[in-house]
């Protein structure tokens, strides 16, 4: 039988050679460039009158109703701005359930009826427009003949234009709602949210004798990724329908070295991510940081701070981007949590605080132990915490964050708060003696060589094994997945905090009302209150057996996978939090259970489709050829008088291998074809419990024939080439 060529070429993909001229390219003026496709606040003074830019200035730093005559300005100077710049078309920017965007083009051309046209673009036409909502996830919010969709613009997150080959388009961020004005996207909610927890934070505030100003919270969203040649990609099917690959022997040297992490970034994902970051720039995105992850082949890159709903839009314009300029470096960025069995995933950490203009409210200061505002937040946020550490699981729970949750790359699914040893101090003084009277020093740091200078040392170290960090002067929520909008998870944790913080303010206001001095009262509070929440500090090892048993013993929840969490979303308990603070309507909390149930099947039914198919088309056929070619060999030698034992032995094997394959594929097939139920829920339920094992038992196979079948009669990539071609 004739040998079959490998379908794929590892030296093409290792000698790609760049199409861009990389010093021309990199010799900008990144000052000039930042927001030079962003219709932000500094366009606007520029563009509009005075009365118009401050009334929407009011609107942006305030959250004061806009005047709709502003909208008409707006729009004018938007479209003249857009036009300058290429733009043909402007199109509703938005975040459907599915957790990516969602857009739909309109020209700004209209026809005049004799043969010519002009260019309009109305407030009309910029402060609602009317997708198809049919064909989007609604969990029965809207049946499919129910077609009406609203976008509303959202005058806090600015206006941008996206450029390409094809021309220029303007972007306008906006919320996503039914003709029954249900929210339909992940914006609505969070600006809900946010407006909760400025309520509740300016309450608090006034207790304090604190001016009274906005409150927003903040985001600064990490982001982990894979790039991998597409070459490989292509070749690859369970890495095109489902993100990650379904099969793929652990190469002999995968993340041991431990060689990747913080090293030299790869010439071509140098240039790559300096692309990437400069579209970023241009839409106002402030990319910070960029440097290698722990795995080969594994990246990441994260914004400084920004207020909560700009960071959520420009996650998804990172996210975007950096999937869309991979193309043009020959690579694809897969943002899959677990992409590569048997190293590292890719999660997204969330840094999250929130403030007024003036003074970020989780700052601890010089003399943390003094700083009564601090601990009260601080308190507020461990008390919120500690009473909703299911809706915090459940808002991370998905398909591809099962593979990575738990493992020891990433957080356990326990729910637990590392304070850091400052921190807890202060707490267990005020428990034990009503009051804190000093604080961990920080001090400097001796490196014992005199030429290098002393370094400034925290007070505490940090945890990477924790689901939920403290880390100076923030909050940093580790357990999120690469894939996942930030969006839901910052509403919750919005959410929560603002209840804690109107719980807190009831129990002062109460204090206060029966003539107990206001610094009496908050040092009882604290004290209380830290005995209620201590139990969910955890500042140690969370990867050990030992913090598993000790967690069960405090009585934290321990929601292994996805079908464990979601139910918790809709909880008696979490449905009125949200109700009770206007973030979503029961109906919109049950209609997002119903679609994270159901994509999490999909996602599920998909890979297990895709498993079976490859198995079946690619891996079994290529081990028979292999079988073949072995029982031919032994064959002719027989003929011959010739002594083969070591090929009968390998063939017998390979037999034993492919009868085993047969078996667990057949599983396989029988698992996919029965889909367990008439509801979402009960077939999320059985693929949950008889398709990933039967995944799992295939998969088991298939990689132990990859390490005998000849490499080029194997018919996908391997790992060797994906991870370590660069």
């Amino acid at each position: 039988m004739p040998r079959v060529s490998q379908r794929f070429d590892v030296l093409a993909a290792a000698r790609y050679a760049s199409p861009t001229n990389g010093d021309a390219m990199h010799r900008v003026d990144l000052e000039e460039i930042f927001g030079e496709n962003l219709f932000g606040l500094h366009e606007m003074k520029s563009r509009l009158p005075k009365p118009q830019y401050q009334a929407l200035l009011s609107t942006v730093r305030t959250g004061t109703e806009l005047d709709p005559s502003v909208a008409d300005a707006v729009a004018v100077a938007m479209k003249e701005w857009a036009m300058e710049r290429g733009a043909t078309h402007y199109t509703h920017w938005f975040q459907p359930l599915t957790g990516l965007t969602a857009e739909k083009h309109d020209s700004f051309l209209v026809p005049v009826g004799d043969g010519r046209a002009v260019t309009e673009f109305s407030g009309k036409e910029l402060v609602r427009g009317e997708p198809d909502a049919s064909s989007f996830p609604s969990g029965g919010l809207r049946a499919t003949f129910e077609a009406r969709g609203y976008t509303a613009w959202d005058p806090t997150s600015p206006a941008f234009l996206m450029e390409g080959p094809g021309g220029a388009y303007l972007c306008i961020p906006t919320a996503f709602a039914s003709w029954t004005g249900e929210a339909l996207d992940k914006k609505t909610p969070l600006l809900r949210s946010i407006h909760a927890l400025d309520e509740q934070t300016r309450r608090a505030l006034r207790l304090f004798g604190t001016p009274d100003k906005p409150v927003r919270a903040t985001l600064g969203p990490e982001q982990e990724f894979f790039l991998i040649d597409e070459e490989f990609y292509y070749r690859r099917p369970d890495l095109m329908t489902s993100g990650r690959t379904l099969f793929g022997a652990k190469p002999p040297k995968g993340q041991e070295m431990e060689d990747h992490y913080f090293g030299s970034i790869p010439e071509r994902v140098l240039e790559y991510m300096n692309e990437v970051e400069l579209d970023l720039y241009k839409l106002g995105v402030p990319v910070k940081t960029r440097h290698n992850e722990v795995a080969p082949g594994q990246y990441e890159m994260a914004p400084i701070y920004e207020d909560a709903n700009q960071a959520a839009d420009h996650q998804q314009l990172m996210m975007s981007t950096l999937r869309r300029v991979a193309r043009k470096y020959g690579l694809v960025c897969l943002m899959h949590e677990k992409p590569f069995f048997g190293v590292n995933g890719s999660g997204k950490h969330l840094n999250w605080s929130f403030g007024t203009e003036d003074a970020n409210l989780l700052e601890p200061g010089d003399t943390p132990h003094d700083n009564m505002q601090f601990l009260f937040f601080s308190s507020a946020v461990l008390k919120a915490v500690t009473k909703h550490q299911d809706l915090l699981r459940a808002s991370i729970a998905h398909a591809g964050n099962d593979h990575r949750l738990g493992a020891n790359e990433a957080p356990p699914a326990i729910i637990s708060a590392f304070v850091g040893d400052q921190l807890q101090d202060i707490f267990e003084q005020i428990e034990k003696a009503g009051e804190a009277t000093s604080s961990k020093a920080s001090g400097l740091l001796g490196l014992g060589v005199k030429s290098l200078p002393d370094l400034p040392k925290d007070a505490g170290d940090r945890n990477r094994t924790s689901p939920f960090a403290f880390t100076g002067n923030k909050w940093e929520f580790r357990a999120l997945g690469s894939s996942q909008s930030v969006s839901f998870p910052a509403t919750v944790l919005n959410t929560i905090v603002a209840e804690s913080i109107d719980g807190l303010c009831d129990s002062l206001e109460k204090a206060l009302d029966a003539g107990t001095p206001f610094d009496d009262a908050l040092r009882t509070l604290l004290a209380q209150e830290i005995h209620g929440f201590k139990h969910i500090m955890f500042n140690g090892d969370n990867y050990t057996e030992e913090w598993v048993t000790e967690a069960e013993r405090r009585g934290l929840l321990n929601l292994r996978n996805t079908m464990d969490a979601l139910p918790y979303l809709v909880d008696d308990k979490n449905a009125a939090i949200f109700e009770k603070y206007g973030v979503l309507t029961k109906r919109e909390l049950e209609s997002r259970f119903e679609i994270y149930v159901e994509q999490y099947f999909n996602s599920v039914n998909i890979e297990g489709e895709t498993a079976a198919g490859m198995a079946r088309t690619m891996i079994l056929p290529a081990a028979n050829r292999y079988l073949s070619e072995l029982l031919g060999t032994v064959a002719q030698a027989g003929a011959l008088g010739v002594k083969v034992e070591g090929v009968a032995h390998t063939a017998r094997e390979l037999a034993e291998l492919i009868n085993e394959l047969v078996s667990k594929l057949g599983e396989l097939v029988a698992q996919n074809a029965e889909l367990g139920g008439d509801s979402v829920l009960e077939k999320a339920d059985h693929v949950r419990r008889n398709v990933i094992p039967a995944m799992v038992g295939v998969r088991s196979v298939v990689d132990r024939l990859e390490k005998v079948v000849p490499d080029d009669l194997w018919p996908i990539p391997s790992y060797r080439e994906m991870l370590f071609v660069k």
